[in-house]
């Protein structure tokens, strides 16, 4: 595959992804803020939990124990359904809970100990390994924020699912919460031009590379 080819399918694949994030999240939108019961809908909110359970029971050393295991939570959903069926939201709210407390202890937890912080760690990757004092510290303080964010998101989430119509916090979480998260992408961007003014900027692009860097190398 040519340069050219690369690029256009490079741009086909980021298009398909987007066009996709759209629909699941307009889906999960229009299924999750009604009162009816879906038997689709909650299918569908079940489906990223049910993928991640089966890449960890997966990874269990004992393949049996991982079988019996899914087997039992399949049979659980099974007998559930009736009742899953009309808790479409509460579905897609544990959901988004549980997706945004892991982000925040995946960038909190590295705020511990000696080792650098995750935003720190990936800066090393995009600049070659040699950050200056100032982005080191920066780039500490890009991790708390980060971790506080999604903290704030699962806060925000959960008082909304509370107290307020389901509308609203179907609003906020299916629709709103991909545009705050890159909002909070631009608005870092933006800063770190004012705080690290002499350092070369990192593109989107180097960040991504980055975050798929250090992703891949925690995957056994």
């Amino acid at each position: 595959m040519n340069g050219a080819t690369s690029k256009v399918w490079s741009w086909v694949r980021g298009i398909g992804l987007t066009l996709l994030t759209v629909a699941w999240a307009l889906t999960a939108h229009f299924t999750s803020a009604g009162k009816e019961s879906s038997g689709w809908g909650a299918a569908l909110a079940l489906t990223p939990m049910s993928v991640a359970l089966a890449l960890g029971l997966w990874r269990l050393p004992s393949r049996w124990l991982g079988a019996l295991a899914g087997a039992a939570v399949l049979a659980g959903v099974v007998g559930a359904w009736p009742f899953l069926k009309g808790q479409v939201a509460l579905l897609y709210y544990v959901e988004h809970l549980g997706v945004y407390l892991l982000l925040a202890v995946f960038f909190g937890r590295t705020l511990r100990g000696p080792d650098e912080s995750l935003v720190t760690q990936m800066a090393r990757r995009v600049h070659g390994g040699v950050l200056s004092p100032a982005q080191v510290a920066y780039t500490r303080q890009v991790t708390r924020a980060w971790s506080i964010f999604f903290v704030g998101m699962a806060l925000v989430s959960t008082g909304l699912f509370l107290f307020a119509p389901l509308v609203v916090w179907s609003t906020f979480a299916n629709l709103l919460g991909g545009p705050l998260i890159a909002l909070m992408f631009v608005g870092e961007y933006l800063w770190r031009r004012h705080a690290l003014p002499e350092e070369t900027p990192a593109t989107m692009a180097d960040a991504v590379r980055a975050w798929k860097s250090q992703r891949a190398d925690k995957t056994p």
